[in-house]
């Protein structure tokens, strides 16, 4: 394959959009990254799978089908050790199909209360796919352990950032500047992977 000049991220998150232009915009790549509110409506693909992998392939292979570029999907979600990994990869959908960031996290901290600090911890990961014209596909992991936060602290980033604490921090996600979060984010981590991948193609 060769590197393409314009890609599709199978998003209509405006800020799953910037961040991923920012990463590829530090790494010097002239690649233009388009959103699905680039082009015409099509069906999304409910996201079944049980993995964050297999979500992302199903939204990578849709948008690839409609759109005929190459495309990435990223599912991405929070790992509690205290409830057994969850809420996993019903992450934005943790408070009901109609919720909001508010409500995950007001969940999220009613779910936690009375539980210490020291079994607070948790994770973002990632899982980043790609789909291209020619069949083939490629899947990168991103990581980024922490620990949930006992009230919410930011108004930067999206989702659980105001609750989680990244290792080795005392300042939350969404305390972060969106610089300080590429560097060390899941998502963070596996775009940089992806990116190294495309600068290897002529």
């Amino acid at each position: 394959m060769t590197r393409p000049g314009s890609l599709v991220l199978a998003t209509n998150n405006p800020k799953k959009l910037r961040e991923l232009r920012r990463i590829f915009e530090a790494a010097g790549l002239d690649i233009r990254v388009l959103g699905l509110g680039d082009f015409d409506r099509y069906p999304e693909p409910e996201e079944t799978e049980r993995t964050f992998e297999g979500n992302a392939f199903l939204k990578a292979e849709a948008a690839m089908r409609a759109t005929g570029l190459l495309a990435v999907a990223d599912d991405s979600g929070l790992e509690v050790d205290e409830l057994n990994g969850m809420p996993g990869v019903r992450s934005a959908r943790w408070a009901g199909p109609a919720c909001d960031d508010e409500d995950n996290n007001a969940l999220l901290l009613a779910q936690l209360d009375g539980v210490p600090a020291e079994r607070r911890t948790a994770r973002f990961v990632c899982a980043l796919a790609m789909v291209a014209p020619d069949g083939e596909r490629r899947v990168w992991h991103g990581r980024m352990p922490g620990r949930i936060t006992d009230q919410p602290a930011g108004d930067n980033g999206f989702g659980y950032d105001p609750l989680f604490v990244p290792a080795g921090m005392t300042m939350t996600s969404g305390e972060l500047t969106a610089q300080e979060k590429d560097s060390i984010s899941h998502r963070g981590i596996a775009v940089r992977a992806f990116v190294d991948y495309l600068r290897g193609l002529a």
